[in-house]
């Protein structure tokens, strides 16, 4: 279950995730298995997720951490739909929509990648009817990623879950002896990071988007720290 949270930065702790990476996660240098490496992730991480709260645009944001980290020539984020996939709309999700039964809602799923690396996937739920008719058209047509989309409608994104789903230490590290360091082995980072759930809405206070978004290892693709 995700843990909501209010105002700041408050972090759900979730189960350990499972999944391997896929064949196409890449990383520029191993992160060694040692006490630096893993304060070093859990560091990037937690500043990640602090900045994707206090941002209304998670595209813009990951914008940034692809062009600070040179993780591509061409530091821009780009979506890539996965057509086929459907996950029907909630009554949950329709009650914080604020959207009858009647009311169609679309979904969306893309891969926001930066360069190579997928850094999110992402889930969106939409609410046609608050949206122009070539926003629909662009999100219908193209794979150009949601934020870029309504960008002109000046978004506000309200974060109201979060969840850990892998952690670079241990519950309580901070009052036990520190674990041996294996230098020559690699450390263990799964493919699944942390997820946020926002809603997001118009200058009109009316919530036209609901998503779900899962941050992947590959936000740590440059490798530690010289």
């Amino acid at each position: 279950m995700c843990r909501l949270i209010g105002m700041g930065m408050v972090l759900g702790l979730g189960a350990l995730a499972t999944h391997g990476k896929p064949a196409s996660a890449r990383m520029a240098r191993a992160w060694p298995d040692t006490m630096l490496a893993r304060v070093e992730a859990l560091a990037l991480i937690e500043t990640l997720n602090a900045t994707l709260l206090a941002s209304h645009s998670a595209t813009t944001t990951l914008d940034q951490w692809c062009a600070n980290h040179k993780l591509a020539e061409e530091p821009k984020i780009r979506a890539h739909r996965m057509p086929g996939m459907e996950k029907p709309v909630t009554a949950e999700q329709r009650e914080r929509l604020r959207v009858g039964d009647a009311e169609p809602v679309k979904y969306r799923r893309v891969e926001l990648a930066c360069g190579d690396h997928v850094l999110s996937e992402a889930d969106n739920w939409y609410v046609p009817s608050r949206l122009s008719p070539e926003t629909n058209r662009i999100l219908e047509t193209t794979d150009i990623a949601f934020g870029r989309a309504v960008l002109d409608m000046k978004p506000i994104r309200r974060t109201f879950a979060v969840e850990i789903l892998w952690k670079p230490l241990p519950d309580g590290w901070e009052l036990a002896p520190p674990p041996p360091d294996s230098p020559g082995a690699e450390l263990s980072i799964p493919w699944r990071l942390f997820q946020h759930r926002a809603l997001v809405f118009g200058q009109d206070q009316l919530p036209f988007s609901e998503v779900s978004e899962t941050y992947t290892s590959e936000i740590l693709a440059f490798g530690p720290p010289p």
